[in-house]
């Protein structure tokens, strides 16, 4: 995908703005990777984790009648785990150690979010107008049927009651 770069170029600003951060990825929601900064994390695991828990955070508020997804932390004994949605196909989790202002983690992760959302989309728009239109085929001229012909038909005998022939 051509937004890949500009996705990488967005997790390299979004790293610089808030240091406490260790890894930022951009993935699909079907758990493949589109973009990664995770030194020391399996980014294709990292994305594959966070397609599972996007699920179950989906069915939760969907359960729960909290709305559509926007967001998911997840504390853990040494920093946090942040997924937030970045447009209909895309999410962006971020890995930040114990130190980590949350509120600022929420703020900048929006808002990178929907920056990498709109490169995602605009990226999509772009190939969807690219892709060739197929050419018109000329529908192929009808042919007439070819004429029938008869084949002769042997002739019928008719067996009697007594086995004769007629």
């Amino acid at each position: 995908m051509a937004a890949e770069a500009e996705v990488l170029d967005e997790l390299h600003r979004l790293r610089a703005r808030v240091p406490q951060l260790t890894g930022a990825l951009a993935a699909g929601v079907d758990g493949l990777v589109l973009a990664q900064d995770t030194p020391g994390v399996e980014a294709e695991g990292l994305a594959a984790l966070t397609a599972a828990a996007l699920g179950v955070a989906l069915r939760t508020a969907d359960a729960t009648g909290r709305g559509d997804f926007r967001e998911l932390l997840v504390r853990g004994e040494h920093g946090y785990v942040a997924t937030y949605a970045a447009g209909p196909s895309v999410v962006l989790t971020l890995l930040a150690d114990d130190r980590a202002n949350v509120g600022r983690l929420h703020l900048e992760g929006r808002r990178s979010g929907a920056r990498i959302g709109e490169l995602v989309e605009a990226a999509t728009e772009a190939a969807a107008e690219a892709q060739p239109t197929p050419a018109a085929r000329p529908s192929p001229k009808p042919t007439a049927p070819a004429p029938r012909t008869r084949t002769p038909r042997a002739a019928r005998t008719v067996t009697g009651p007594a086995g004769e022939s007629h």
